[in-house]
């Protein structure tokens, strides 16, 4: 649980020059990967309440990282997609990420490296 919680702030830590909290961070992940992502897509993907999905939303939208329509299917519904800045932070912020968790992940030695990855593939609900 300490190496999580490690990870977790390292990653807070990491996403703080585009102020963005994990969470919001994780949102725009989904959106990126889901365009036209419903609000309620959303809040499943977050496992969080639809209420807090909105919540979210509009604080992406507000900082120009996301933009609503109406669903092409169901005009009752909104999605979501990114906006061009979206894209760029996403890219940005992952570029980043992944340059922390390779400098994290570098004080082990390679055979120890890939020891962790099967244990945690084992371990994995996945």
């Amino acid at each position: 649980m300490r190496v999580a919680r490690t990870q977790r702030r390292r990653w807070r830590d990491a996403l703080a020059p585009w102020d963005l909290s994990p969470h919001q961070a994780r949102a725009l992940r989904v959106v990126g990967a889901r365009e036209g992502t419903r609000l309620s897509d959303l809040a499943e993907a977050l496992h969080i309440a639809p209420r807090s999905a909105t919540e979210v939303a509009d604080a992406l939208q507000a900082r120009g990282l996301v933009e609503r329509s109406a669903d092409p299917t169901d005009r009752r519904a909104v999605v979501l997609t990114t906006t061009a800045a979206g894209r760029r932070v996403l890219q940005e912020a992952a570029a980043a990420r992944s340059a922390d968790s390779r400098d994290l992940f570098t004080r082990l030695d390679p055979t120890d490296r890939a020891t962790l990855a099967r244990l945690l593939r084992t371990l994995s609900d996945d």
